[in-house]
């Protein structure tokens, strides 16, 4: 993989960190110190795209759509904060997020201040299903409105704009608010309008699943639990409740909705269209190197590429040569990252966390470059082996 030059182009001076592999790790230029609360804007070194830019990007580098197993309307990871205290430590800030699958993706873009986000899966619903958190975004001003939108309940709950809010204090006033049939109509019709307002093509087909995701949201509440076709629920499989709970690894809450300012950041993002949801395979043709040509050409290089445990399918598939390609040709600097979820049970990973069933990890993508020349990656518990960053 001929990936030194292009590297070269992003690289910037970097300081040696002890990581237990020895990688160099760098600050993004002009990096500030790095909160969770600071930047509450995004920066302009991504113009806005208009809706009809927007749509055009969506289009040119979607792919065919496949098939998965599940609906995916909330993620298996219970772990995937994990990783946060580990960004933090290699700066990694700005410029562009890829990652895969529902909306905890929002909390890593949120987390590294990402300028710009491409959410890409192989699914045409997970795209629509982003356009619903799209519209969500447009309607509501502040967390506790984004939530009773969300899950359709009355209007009692948006008088609720109090910035300083935990969320278990806005979870708790959920629950002590149910969704009627008149809340339900309310936030699909208004759901339905902003959509509207996209300016997308899109299908009456595609319109009913939104619909449809966005009433099971509403039916099931806090208790939605990620399912999957044909295969019985797994017990260790969180709710919508547990995720919106999850803490990183020091115990602080650090969900894209624990925070008014991460949710004001990543609403800012979605106004300005500059959060893309792409339809694509990660060994594709198109999506994920459409994205990486669409980033390297404003002058940014790609900081984080989550793939939860996708290159599992991928290897499967045998796309697994393709993808190392494709990621290889990516812009990145020596702190660019991926972030990736193994499954494997108590037991089977030294980067675990105690009472946690699947485990968060985060390498840099020179290792990961460098790990697949080795052409020691024979599956994806090689790939969960090979050196990741230290907890």
């Amino acid at each position: 993989m001929r990936c030194r030059l292009l590297a070269d182009r992003f690289r910037r001076p970097s300081a040696a960190l002890t990581l237990g592999v020895g990688l160099l790790v760098s600050a993004l230029p002009g990096a500030a110190p790095l909160t969770a609360q600071s930047v509450a804007t995004p920066t302009s070194r991504v113009r806005a795209l208009s809706n009809a830019d927007f749509a055009s990007t969506i289009s040119s580098i979607s792919e065919a759509g496949g098939y998965f197993d599940t609906d995916n309307l909330i993620s298996n990871e219970r772990s995937y904060l994990h990783v946060m205290e580990q960004l933090d430590r290699l700066q990694v800030r700005g410029g562009a997020f890829i990652g895969v699958g529902p909306d905890q993706s929002y909390s890593y873009i949120a987390r590294t201040r990402s300028e710009i986000a491409f959410l890409l899966d192989i699914r045409r619903d997970n795209l629509l299903q982003h356009l619903l958190f799209k519209a969500l975004f447009a309607e509501s001003r502040t967390r506790a409105e984004y939530l009773a939108q969300w899950l359709g309940r009355p209007s009692v709950l948006l008088l609720q704009r109090d910035a300083a809010r935990s969320i278990e204090e806005l979870l708790q006033q959920l629950e002590l608010t149910p969704a009627t049939a008149e809340s339900r109509g309310a936030a699909q019709r208004a759901v339905s309008a902003q959509i509207a307002r996209m300016g997308l093509s899109l299908s009456p087909t595609d319109m009913a699943t939104i619909s449809r995701f966005h009433e099971t949201f509403m039916s099931q509440g806090l208790a939605l639990r990620f399912t999957s076709i044909g295969r019985a629920p797994r017990p260790y499989y969180p709710t919508l409740r547990d995720l919106l709970l999850e803490t990183d690894r020091s115990g602080r809450q650090a969900n894209y909705l624990a925070s008014e300012a991460d949710f004001q950041y990543v609403k800012e993002l979605h106004h300005r269209n500059l959060i893309i949801p792409v339809v694509g395979d990660l060994a594709g043709a198109k999506a994920l190197t459409g994205a990486g040509r669409f980033v390297r050409d404003r002058g940014l290089p790609v900081s984080v590429l989550y793939a939860s445990n996708a290159e599992d399918y991928v290897m499967r598939d045998g796309g697994f040569a393709r993808y190392v390609q494709n990621v290889a040709s990516l812009p990145r600097t020596s702190n660019s990252v991926m972030i990736r979820s193994w499954f494997g049970g108590p037991g089977t990973h030294p980067h675990e966390v105690p009472g946690y069933f699947s485990v968060q990890l985060l390498q840099t993508m020179d290792a990961f470059v460098q790990a697949s020349k080795a052409d020691v990656l024979w599956g994806y518990r090689a790939l969960v082996f090979t050196p990741h960053v230290a907890p």
